[in-house]
């Protein structure tokens, strides 16, 4: 649709300049206008000779014609135009299509505004018809001679904080900063007696346009694809500063034009990089964030504001609310006033890392950054650039609660909050050997935690399925904020864990400790676990014997080595058919283990499990909830049965009847590889299922089992 919108801007021009070879401003359906006269092109399919023709249809639409009278660009109107219609060029250099009866009416059928190209004039709406879903950018010609679209475009981005940006192809070169009121915040743009500008953000639009004051005086931008700059034709100049290139200077760097170099970070953050300067990478801080109200903020003055798509906006809110609210969130790393007019008014909060940040003295604006309740009594000269206010009645409210708790129990919770926040920081202080991710990764490999990546629920949280930028497929454990035991899962599973490696142990990657976030993320196995199978009609079908048998003798090798080959003794506790996952290959790997300390738990009650998992994978049965047609009876009950009465083979799971050596099976239970016969079994001492009406459960310390020795050995005929 834009194929004509510049060539009748540039016609428009002409006039302005030069006056023009056809003398009326209008076309009726009867008229046409034919190449020569004036400017006449289509921008992206031009017309390579002389037989283009421009004309108002008979049913009111507005087509560009070449030989043969065939259709190169038309309007394309939703519907037929019954009533007569004109094409007419106004003042402002809109080609308009209205009713011949509309004239000074602004309700048109179709007009060049809405399909820009390389130029803005005064009157365009750069942004949104959120009616109808209309974009209107600003594009580039590709070259000064070709007026084919170019990839340098200027676009406003649809967010809940707009601002415009400048791309060049897919990549962001430069932006504007958010609109404060009065302006976009990093625009060097101000009021003057020539023109005037505003933004428009409701229901229905959201665009920004500039208009004339002075008629006598004409504006125009251009989007220069040779230089890769926006250039505004006023005062016959184009500018470009080096601090306007998009996150020049990485996250928490700010961008100062008159330094040398020109990157520096903020005060309380150092560069990343290590052994070279590369900005890229950005800042880190000096000092770790509680991520809590320990935290406080301090003020950095005449700043272009931060990167604005991780951003949130509330009219409503003053900056004392605007303070309270992002204290209280532990992923908001800034705040300010998203309107600066008078005392200023609203509340405009960024979260994650804060990127393309630069030194604005004219015109610039305050931002609150989150530090370290510690750097907040940091002494030192600030920068004549940005003038930093330590907020330490925060800082020192944070110490008076804190004494309180611990002195009322009362407050118990929040002092273990507190204690918990102390424990995060050791953890990420410790060298684990063990990657750190940062959230902002794991959130976008996982779609922010979307629930189509939800894999299921376990005992500390949720895990989600994740695609890192590498293509390499994870899953994350995400443990719960409410669960009392999230540290000391962590502890086990990465203090303990991290150096563990077993081909039948699933593979801890790295973690993940940032504010109220603790995760864990793990190797993808994409077969899920073997619960998923054994007990499902349809999938048993695929775990013929040979695959049960090398998952039981798998399961067997990893919890060997947890019990005797790991640098510590490793008791599972809660081995069952949902901790043992299964890679592309079926190979089975052991999950959820813990380090037992305190004596309560040996390697006896993980034996037991393992007997109850190899039962359950060999039947197809679970434990709890199995009925035995003459009564009640669990799965070793009903296996006892069996024994005794000499029918062992009627345990077997129909699905894998044919696929096994009898006398194989048999052998199993606990026997494994192994040729040599054990003595004859015992009686176990847990025969009846006393709560059928339970889910399925399988853990290592049954409510009423008794405390003899437990062996359940081979089974064979008497």
């Amino acid at each position: 649709m834009d194929v004509l919108s510049f060539p009748f801007i540039c016609c428009k021009l002409l006039f302005f300049l030069f006056g023009s070879s056809f003398a009326s401003d209008t076309i009726t359906s009867s008229q046409s206008l034919s190449d020569g006269r004036t400017l006449v092109a289509n921008r992206i399919n031009p017309i390579n000779d002389s037989s283009g023709l421009l004309v108002v249809n008979e049913t009111g639409n507005l087509v560009l014609t070449s030989q043969n009278k065939s259709v190169v660009w038309s309007a394309n109107l939703s519907k037929e135009v019954r009533t007569p219609v004109v094409l007419q060029l106004l003042d402002s250099g809109n080609l308009v299509l209205r009713g011949e009866r509309d004239c000074g009416s602004e309700i048109y059928l179709w007009q060049s505004f809405d399909y820009p190209s390389d130029t803005l004039l005064p009157g365009i709406k750069l942004g949104w018809d959120l009616k109808t879903g209309l974009e209107r950018r600003i594009t580039s010609w590709k070259s000064p001679d070709d007026p084919f679209p170019g990839n340098f475009i200027w676009a406003l981005e649809r967010q809940d904080n707009p601002e415009s940006i400048f791309w060049k192809g897919s990549k962001k070169l430069t932006r504007s900063g958010p609109w404060n009121g009065l302006r976009f915040s990093a625009s060097s743009l101000r009021q003057n007696p020539d023109f005037n500008f505003s933004f428009v953000s409701n229901e229905d639009e959201l665009y920004y346009t500039f208009d004339l004051i002075d008629k006598a005086v004409f504006s125009r931008m251009v989007m220069n694809q040779t230089l890769y700059l926006r250039q505004r034709f006023i005062w016959n100049k184009a500018t470009k500063n080096l601090c306007d290139t998009y996150a020049l200077c990485g996250a928490y760097g700010i961008c100062i034009i008159s330094d040398m170099p020109v990157c520096q970070c903020l005060k309380g953050f150092k560069l990343k990089s290590r052994g070279y300067v590369d900005w890229s990478q950005g800042c880190v801080r000096d000092k770790s964030l509680n991520y809590s109200r320990q935290d406080g903020f301090i003020k950095f003055t005449a700043m272009k504001l931060p990167d604005a798509t991780l951003s949130w906006v509330s009219k409503s809110m003053n900056l004392n609310e605007c303070r309270e609210k992002c204290i209280d969130n532990s992923s908001c790393m800034a705040y300010t006033n998203s309107d600066i007019r008078g005392e200023g008014s609203g509340c405009a909060m960024w979260f994650g890392e804060l990127i393309d940040m630069r030194d604005f003295a004219d015109g610039g604006q305050d931002l609150y950054i989150r530090m370290s309740a510690s750097e907040l009594g940091a002494k030192g000269e600030p920068r004549t650039e940005i003038v930093v206010i330590v907020i330490s009645t925060a800082a020192l409210l944070a110490v008076v609660i804190a004494a309180g708790h611990l002195v009322h129990k009362r407050r118990r919770n929040i002092v273990e909050k507190t204690e918990n926040n102390r424990e995060t920081n050791e953890v990420q202080n410790m060298d684990l050997e063990l990657p750190l991710f940062e959230l902002a990764t794991i959130a976008n490999a996982t779609d922010n935690f979307s629930i189509n990546n939800k894999l299921g629920e376990r005992g500390f949280g949720p895990v989600y399925k994740g695609t890192l930028v590498d293509g390499q497929e994870i899953a994350v454990k995400r443990l719960s904020k409410i669960s009392e035991q999230g540290l000391e899962e962590l502890n086990n599973e990465v203090i303990l864990f991290s150096k563990l490696q077993h081909r039948n142990l699933v593979k801890l990657l790295g973690c993940c400790i940032q504010g109220e976030e603790t995760l864990l993320i793990y190797e993808f196995m994409p077969n899920k676990s073997l619960n998923s199978f054994i007990f499902d009609q349809e999938k048993c079908k695929i775990l013929d014997w040979s695959k049960r048998f090398h998952i039981i003798c798998g399961t067997a090798r990893g919890l060997l080595y947890l019990h005797q080959d790991s640098r510590l003794r490793i008791i599972h506790r809660d081995l069952k058919a949902s901790n043992v996952l299964l890679d592309q290959d079926m190979n089975p790997k052991i999950l959820d283990f813990e380090y037992a300390s305190d004596g309560q738990f040996s390697i006896k009650s993980d034996v037991f499990s393992f007997g109850i998992l190899l039962l359950k994978t060999i039947s197809g049965k679970k434990n709890r909830g199995f009925y035995h047609s003459d009564k009640k009876l669990n799965l070793i009950g009903h296996a006892w049965k069996l024994w005794n009465e000499g029918m062992p083979s009627q345990l077997f799971d129909p699905c894998i009847q044919g696929s096994f050596n009898l006398a194989e099976v048999i052998r199993l239970i606990l026997m494994l590889g192994s040729e040599t016969v054990l003595p004859q079994p015992k009686q176990p001492g847990y025969l009846e299922d006393r709560k059928s009406t339970r889910q399925d459960y399988s853990s290592s310390t049954p409510e009423s089992c008794s405390t003899n020795k437990i062996t359940i050995s081979e089974l064979e005929g008497r």
